[in-house]
């Protein structure tokens, strides 16, 4: 692996900052607009550009800069946020692009990006580059397991799970484990917590590729024994009382980046100042989201019939920090500082670490879905875009203060005691016991 990403560490002193009556400004335009400006003056090139996402929590963001007019505040009246069923859905749309009927870009786990990028997931292993523009969330994802293993103490500590894996396996039952894109954000959760217990997630038990809102479904006719996914899901699974979570992803790792605001290369760099319009509504959404007095508007919000079709008791609880594990026994009701709750624009949440891309490819190397050569630095100075990210937080009033560091987080340390230092991931990976590595 050649490359590695920032030694310098980082402020995380919470940077949430109201930007409702921010003054836009424009670098190329050195002008200070009123809000709603953009069309009337050094505007964006483009009244809109077509968005995707998947019915999951941590797109919201993107749904409220479309509801709450931030999008047309910042000169872009025409953006479309367009729901798609897959992640595989969303990559195919993002390989069209809007001149072939596709997509421009979306909410997207943040390896694909680089899975697009070198052509590891495309049409006949063709290159198409993206940008990451800024993370949308850190935390709030879970694993969730069949009712059949309650009582089993199953939480971090999957290892009763593996015995009880064992013993079906024996008995010819074919297991299941699902995720919701190879090489995705919940396929590097599911796996890593699975092997932390010594199970492997290629050989002890099938780890298969399901869409999001088919997980419930799926485990209701016994069709899985577990699956990693965003709420609603995990919390209606609790609901309809057919299994419980084992763990909130931020107890695997505390404040993980998850899902991020991907978009096409060659589209950013034809329309830079749509692109800055974009992110300048999605980071004023980001901190409109995190504000708990709007929690609840933000689930009635996306729980509607126009975005997830889903009651807002199954996203209103986790959203706010409250969280029941639905096992008869663990519960944690810690509001808006839970270490475990989704956040959007607290602790740099929006911000794109480079650290963390790098962590993705390493664990992406882990299991096979990228080569042990791949020239991380490289790719990473190519897709991640953090300096698009900075000048939109600073049009938006954020002070230089308030703006991370540095690009790396610097050592992040997992719920198994291993350590990931950026500086040197491959001894990461090399302390892994189950990998792909040979």
């Amino acid at each position: 692996m050649r490359g590695t990403i920032g030694k310098k560490g980082v402020n995380r002193r919470q940077v949430f900052k109201g930007a409702a009556g921010a003054a836009a400004l424009f670098a190329s335009a050195k002008l200070a607009l009123p809000a709603g400006a953009f069309a009337q003056a050094a505007g964006p090139e483009v009244k809109g550009a077509k968005l995707g996402y998947i019915a999951l929590t941590d797109a919201s963001p993107l749904i409220i800069a479309k509801e709450k007019g931030f999008f047309a505040k910042y000169g872009l009246p025409d953006m479309s946020i367009e729901k798609q069923a897959s992640w595989g859905a969303t990559r195919d749309n993002i390989e069209l692009g809007e001149a072939g009927g596709g997509i421009t870009g979306a909410h997207i786990l943040t390896p694909m990006p680089y899975l697009i990028s070198t052509g590891k997931v495309t049409k006949g292993n063709v290159k198409l580059p993206m940008y990451i523009l800024a993370r949308l969330n850190t935390n709030g994802q879970a694993i969730s397991v069949a009712k059949s293993y309650a009582g089993m103490g199953v939480t971090t500590d999957a290892k009763t799970l593996g015995a009880a894996f064992k013993k079906a396996k024996s008995e010819g039952k074919e297991l299941k484990a699902a995720m919701t894109f190879p090489g995705g954000t919940h396929d590097m959760w599911i796996r890593y917590w699975l092997s932390a217990s010594g199970i492997d997630p290629d050989k002890d038990i099938a780890t298969i590729v399901v869409p999001p809102p088919q997980m419930v479904a799926n485990m209701k006719v016994n069709a899985m024994e577990a699956f990693c996914v965003c709420e609603p899901w995990n919390l209606q699974l609790i609901h309809q009382k057919i299994g419980f979570t084992a763990l909130m992803t931020g107890e695997l790792w505390k404040d993980h980046p998850e899902k991020s605001l991907g978009l096409r290369a060659d589209w950013v760099d034809k329309n830079p100042k749509a692109a800055k319009a974009i992110l300048m509504a999605t980071q004023e959404a980001q901190m409109w989201c995190d504000k708990m007095e709007n929690k609840e508007e933000m689930c009635t919000i996306v729980g509607g019939r126009d975005w997830f079709k889903v009651p807002v008791a199954d996203i209103l609880d986790r959203a706010k920090g409250v969280i029941d594990y639905g096992d008869g026994g663990r519960k944690a009701t810690v509001g808006v500082e839970s270490p475990l709750m989704m956040k959007f624009w607290r602790d740099h949440a929006s911000y794109p670490f480079q650290s963390h891309e790098l962590w993705f490819l390493t664990e992406n190397m882990r299991w096979g879905y990228q080569p042990t050569d791949l020239d991380t630095k490289a790719i990473v100075k190519a897709v991640n875009r953090e300096d698009l990210w900075r000048d939109a937080a600073k049009s938006l009033g954020v002070s230089d203060a308030d703006l991370p560091k540095s690009t790396s987080r610097g050592k992040e340390t997992f719920f198994d005691g291993k350590v990931f230092d950026p500086e040197n991931p491959m001894a990461y990976l090399k302390s892994q016991s189950i990998s792909r590595v040979a």
